[in-house]
C-alpha cells in the first residue's frame, strides 16, 4: 500500500494564494486551479502541435526518437517526482512542464537560431517568450479572451529566461528578472527537470541512432558510474536493455542528489512562505557541488559528440534554408500567407510597421511542425508542387 503524498509545505504553491488570472474567471468547482491550467495546455493545439517538432532528431528520421511532446511529458513526470518527495505542487509543475516548449520552433534548436536571427531587426526571437506568447494571445478557444487565461504562476514558470528588455514589457510578470527575485520552487523545478530530461534523454536518442556508443560513454564519469554497477549485477546484460537499465539509473542518480540537496537548502534558508523563496538571494533547488559538475561534463559530451556530430549539423544546415526562405518569402510578400495569417500580418503591421508584420510572419512560422514547414517550403519553391 503506498504512502499517501504529505501536505504541502507552506512555502509551496498554493492554489489559495495564487496571483490569479489576467482574465478573472470563477474559481473551477471540481478541480484546482493548477489543474484547470494542467487540463487547458493538453487541450490545446500547440501542446497537440508539439507531436511533430524535433528534439535533436527530426520526426521522419525514426519512430522511436523523442519529439517535443514525448520529452514535454518526460520533464513532467521528473518533475511531478520531485515535487512530491519535497511537499510541493504537483499538478502546478506539470503544468509548467507541458506548457515550457509550446512555442518552440520546428526542426529543435537549429529552428530557434534561424528564427532569431531572420528577426534579429524585429525584436528576436526566443522560444521561452514564444511559449507565454503562445499561452496568452495566439491560442484560440475561448470566447471571453485570447490565449489560455492560465495563472500568474504556470506563465512565471513557463518564462525561465528574459532580457531586462523584454522583462519591462510583460508587468508584474516581468518583475523578477528587473528585481532579481526568484520564481516558485515549482518553477525552479521545472527548469531542472528539463535539464535532466534532455540530457539524458539526448544521450539515449544518440545511442540509437549509432553517433554515438556505449564505449565511448565510458569516458562520462555520470554514465561510466551507472554502467559499472548495472554490469556487476547483471554480467550479461546488452542492447538496449543494458542502455536503458544504465540511463534510468543515471535519472534516478541525480534525481536523488537534487531532492537531498534541496531538502538541505530548504531547511537552512527556513523560507516562511512562497514570498520568502521569491525573495531568496538564489534559487533554492539545486544539486550538489560534485553532481553540478559531472552534469556539465555530460553537457559536454553532448555538445560535442552529439549537437555538433555531421549527421545533426546537416539537419541544422537545412533547418536553417528552410526557415530563412520561409521568413524571407511571407515577410516581402505576405500575400503568399494563408488567408487568416494574411489578415493578422495586415493588422499587426498597422499596429507596429515592419516589426508587426515580422512577428506575424514569425508566429506563423514557429507554429510549423517540422513536415509542415517542409511543405510549406516546397509548397513555395518547388514548381512541381501544387500550392
Amino acid at each position: 500500500m503506498t504512502t499517501p503524498p504529505s501536505p504541502l509545505a507552506p512555502y509551496a504553491s498554493w492554489d489559495s494564494r495564487s496571483k490569479g488570472r489576467q482574465h478573472p474567471e470563477e474559481a473551477p468547482r471540481y478541480r484546482s486551479e493548477y489543474q484547470r491550467d494542467r487540463d487547458r495546455i493538453v487541450h490545446s493545439t500547440a501542446f497537440r502541435r508539439l507531436v511533430y517538432k524535433t528534439q535533436v532528431f527530426v520526426n521522419h528520421e525514426g519512430d522511436l526518437f523523442r519529439t517535443r511532446l514525448t520529452h514535454s511529458i518526460e520533464v513532467a513526470q521528473i518533475a511531478r517526482t520531485l515535487a512530491r518527495a519535497l511537499r510541493l505542487n504537483e499538478t502546478l509543475c506539470e503544468a509548467i512542464c507541458l506548457a515550457h516548449d509550446l512555442g518552440h520552433t520546428p526542426f529543435g534548436h537549429a529552428g530557434q537560431d534561424a528564427l532569431n536571427a531572420c528577426m534579429r531587426n524585429y525584436g528576436g526571437f526566443e522560444h521561452n517568450l514564444q511559449s507565454l506568447r503562445v499561452v496568452d494571445e495566439l491560442e484560440e478557444h475561448y470566447a471571453a479572451f485570447a490565449g489560455l487565461n492560465l495563472t500568474f504562476e504556470t506563465r512565471e514558470g513557463i518564462l525561465k529566461h528574459c532580457s531586462l528588455n523584454n522583462a519591462r514589457k510583460l508587468g508584474e510578470l516581468g518583475e523578477r528578472f528587473i528585481r532579481r527575485r526568484q520564481p516558485t520552487l515549482e518553477a525552479q523545478i521545472s527548469n531542472l527537470a528539463d535539464e535532466i530530461a534532455y540530457n539524458n534523454h539526448d544521450l539515449d536518442d544518440g545511442l540509437r541512432a549509432g553517433i554515438i556508443t556505449v564505449d565511448e560513454l565510458k569516458q562520462v564519469p555520470l554514465f561510466r558510474r551507472q554502467y559499472d554497477i548495472v554490469m556487476a549485477a547483471y554480467p550479461s546484460l546488452n542492447g538496449r536493455r543494458l542502455i536503458h537499465e544504465v540511463i534510468r539509473r543515471m535519472i534516478a542518480y541525480v534525481v536523488t542528489d537534487l531532492i537531498e540537496n534541496t531538502a538541505a537548502q530548504l531547511r537552512a534558508a527556513a523560507p516562511a512562505d512562497v514570498e520568502a523563496v521569491r525573495a531568496a538571494p538564489g534559487a533554492l533547488v539545486k544539486f550538489s557541488e560534485p553532481v553540478i559538475a559531472e552534469h556539465l561534463e555530460l553537457k559536454r559530451y553532448l555538445l560535442d559528440h552529439v549537437y555538433r556530430h555531421y549527421r545533426v549539423l546537416r539537419m541544422t544546415n537545412k533547418a536553417d534554408a528552410v526557415i530563412n526562405s520561409l521568413f524571407e518569402a511571407f515577410f516581402k510578400r505576405p500575400e503568399l500567407l494563408p488567408p487568416e495569417h494574411q489578415q493578422i500580418a495586415s493588422q499587426m503591421e498597422s499596429q507596429a510597421g515592419e516589426s508587426g508584420r515580422a512577428r506575424a510572419v514569425a508566429d506563423y512560422i514557429a507554429g510549423m511542425t517540422d513536415r509542415y514547414a517542409i511543405v510549406e517550403h516546397e509548397r513555395i519553391f518547388d514548381p512541381a508542387k501544387r500550392s
